[in-house]
C-alpha cells in the first residue's frame, strides 16, 4: 500500500491487460528443512542496480516459513517508535504478498518486517488488481500474530551488512488443513525497500518479480509458486 501514498496512485488499467502475456517468474519449494530459493538485485521500476536481497521459502505441516535476507545493507533504517501494523513500509522493510491459487489475486496476504523485528500483516482487497485510481483498496489487519502463529524473528548483522528475519506464516490462514500443504500453487512477490535518514521520505523499491511502476499492489506480476 505505502508505494502510491509516496509515488502516486496508479492509473486505471485492466488486470487483464497486464496479464496477457506477462512473463513472471516461479519457483518450486520443497518441504522443510529444503529450501526454495530466490536472488533479486535490481530496482522498481527502472531495472537499475540494488542491493542483493535473498528469500528462502519452505513449508511444513503448518506453516509456510520464510527466510528474508538483506545484503549490501548501509542504514538500517527504522522508526523505534512503531509498532506492530504501524505503517512501517515508510522505513526499510522485507515484504511477502501471499495467495493460494494460480489465478491473479483480488485478495492476498501482506507480510512485512523491518530491521528491529515489528510486523505488519494483513489481508488486501484490491479488486482491480493494480490499485487503480477510483477502484476500492482496502485493508483488513490481523490483529493478534503471534496468538495466530505469525512470528518472525530479526538478527542485525551490521559488520557483514546484512539482516535477517525469519518469518513463519500459518497455512490456516489460507484455509490450507494441517499436513495438506504438498502439491498446492501459489501466487507470491518479494520486496525490500531501502531508505536513508538523508533521504527520507523517498526510498529505493526492489522486487522479486519487477513491478512496471512505483507500486507492488500489481497482482498480474505476481511470480508462481509451486509446493512441492
Amino acid at each position: 500500500m505505502h508505494q502510491l501514498t509516496l509515488w502516486g496512485i496508479a492509473p486505471l488499467f485492466a488486470a487483464v491487460g497486464y496479464a496477457a502475456g506477462l512473463d513472471v517468474p516461479s519457483l518450486q519449494v520443497p518441504s522443510c528443512p529444503g529450501k526454495g530459493t530466490i536472488q533479486y538485485s535490481k530496482s522498481v521500476p527502472d531495472q537499475a542496480e540494488f542491493p542483493l536481497t535473498q528469500v528462502d521459502l519452505c513449508y511444513d505441516a503448518s506453516a509456510i516459513e520464510i527466510v528474508f535476507t538483506a545484503l549490501e545493507e548501509t542504514n538500517f533504517y527504522y522508526n523505534e517508535s512503531q509498532g506492530i501494523n504501524d505503517p512501517i513500509w515508510q522505513y526499510e522493510v522485507m515484504e511477502a504478498f501471499i495467495h493460494p491459487g494460480t489465478n491473479d489475486p483480488q485478495t492476498y496476504l501482506e507480510f512485512e518486517v523491518s530491521p528491529n523485528n515489528v510486523t505488519f500483516q494483513a489481508f488486501i482487497y484490491n479488486p482491480s488488481r493494480v490499485r487503480a485510481s477510483g477502484s476500492p483498496f482496502d485493508t483488513f489487519y490481523i490483529t493478534e500474530p503471534l496468538v495466530d502463529g505469525l512470528t518472525a524473528e530479526t538478527v542485525l548483522d551490521r559488520d557483514n551488512q546484512k539482516w535477517t528475519s525469519t518469518a513463519r506464516i500459518p497455512l490456516g490462514l489460507f484455509n490450507v488443513d494441517e499436513g495438506q500443504a504438498q502439491g498446492t500453487e501459489w501466487r507470491m512477490n518479494f520486496f525490500r525497500t531501502i531508505v536513508d535518514p538523508a533521504t527520507f521520505p523517498d526510498q529505493g523499491l526492489g522486487a522479486w518479480s519487477p513491478t512496471n511502476q512505483s507500486n507492488f499492489h500489481m497482482t498480474p506480476f505476481f511470480g508462481s509458486v509451486s509446493f512441492v
